[in-house]
């Protein structure tokens, strides 16, 4: 049914946001709209956000001739509140944050996230940002990719990493992700088993490129004042950046008596997720409930 991207602990999130007929939520990342496609399954009326075009003219596709009670809007979730009161969305039930790139983005060389697919280095989720990754990469100076490595992809190499680009860029303009994965893979000693050298420098700069943290930091707030009492905050991350933004959030919203955490440790995939669709197997739900 939808072959643009497959949500990740689907059940178990539908589950926690507890749908009831009639009532408001948001899906913050549409996406290919799986997880909104079970919320109004369930009876829920949904307002959809994407910034990315193609995700939302899939979600319309796949949606619209099936439902009535759904609004999809091109938009950056950090303006939450804004988007939401302008459609009427003032106090909902639920909340969905799924902070993981769709596999649509991965799977399109054109879109620049995979170094695994020859593509140009772009990674940006809205094409309205003025920023590639490529001119990121070429244009940082080589302390400032060793920053960005660092601090956004925790990267260890992220020295070598750095001092390679540099080398590299001298003789030409780094354009294509497989030119840039194969600079990092030369450059990195060693990796873990099944996971490739350059995973964490692209995850470094598409965060950047993206502005994804602020934005994660920005929004949670704005969510958590959304919600009517008992409506619940659902956010799913793919690494621990995010992971301990989010956690560090919940635990200040319940010392503020906002209301309390669902999720007391993190909802990880099973096994029988993780076995059907691998990209499932770092994402983690926590779930806060507003009183």
């Amino acid at each position: 049914m939808n072959n643009y991207h497959t949500s990740v602990l689907l059940h178990e999130t539908i589950e926690e946001l507890h749908i009831e007929t009639g009532k408001l939520y948001i899906d913050g990342t549409i996406g290919g709209g799986g997880h909104t496609y079970e919320i109004l399954k369930n009876g829920g009326k949904v307002l959809g956000i994407d910034v990315d075009d193609e995700a939302l003219e899939f979600a319309r596709k796949r949606l619209e001739p099936e439902f009535n009670n759904v609004i999809l809007v091109k938009g950056n979730f950090r303006d939450i509140n804004k988007i939401a009161k302008n459609n009427g969305f003032d106090k909902v039930s639920g909340i969905l944050l799924d902070l993981g790139i769709s596999s649509r983005h991965v799977d399109s060389a054109e879109r620049g996230f995979s170094f695994i697919k020859d593509g140009p280095l772009d990674m940006r989720m809205n094409k309205d940002l003025e920023v590639t990754a490529g001119d990121l990469v070429n244009g940082l100076r080589k302390n400032e990719l060793i920053e960005l490595f660092t601090k956004l992809g925790e990267e260890g190499f992220a020295r070598m990493i750095a001092g390679a680009i540099v080398n590299a860029r001298k003789e030409s303009k780094i354009e294509t992700t497989t030119q840039l994965a194969e600079i990092i893979k030369r450059a990195v000693p060693f990796a873990k088993k099944g996971i490739h050298p350059a995973t964490k420098a692209f995850q470094a700069l598409r965060i950047a490129v993206n502005d994804e943290l602020n934005v994660i930091t920005e929004t949670l707030p704005k969510a958590v004042s959304l919600l009517a009492p008992t409506g619940r905050l659902a956010v799913i991350t793919f690494h621990s950046l995010e992971d301990r933004i989010v956690k560090q959030q919940f635990i200040k919203f319940e010392e503020k008596g906002l209301g309390k955490i669902v999720t007391k440790k993190p909802i990880i995939p099973t096994e029988e997720e993780i076995e059907a669709n691998s990209r499932a197997r770092s994402s983690k739900l926590r779930v806060f409930e507003r009183v």
